[in-house]
């Protein structure tokens, strides 16, 4: 029992890593994007550098979760299961604020 639940928690704290890992591509991008616009991305790359405390936050807290599902006890996969979901979570939830800002409708 105690190994399945390990797997599940590896399996959801490497989900949330992925997320994190996403929303510090999407910053790494969007603010490449703007800084090739010079003068008219200023505000684009003004917003991403406030982002990326956030978006490393998340993808550490992230990579913390993951690894501490590599231990054999419950207890502690629990709390890393709870880490790397909520670190997903709270990347996916940057990660919407920021696309939304950013679409563009054709």
């Amino acid at each position: 029992m105690g190994a399945v639940f390990g797997i599940v928690a590896a399996v959801i704290a490497l989900a949330g890593l992925g997320v994190a890992a996403f929303h510090v591509l999407y910053l790494a991008l969007l603010g490449n994007a703007a800084k090739k616009k010079g003068l008219s991305g200023g505000t684009t790359t003004d917003y991403v550098n406030s982002r990326w405390k956030v978006a490393g936050g998340t993808a550490g807290v992230a990579l913390l979760g993951l690894l501490l599902t590599s231990s054999s006890s419950v207890p502690v996969d629990l709390v890393g299961l709870l880490l790397g979901g909520g670190a997903g979570i709270y990347a996916k939830q940057a990660l919407d604020s920021t696309r939304s800002r950013f679409r563009t409708l054709p």
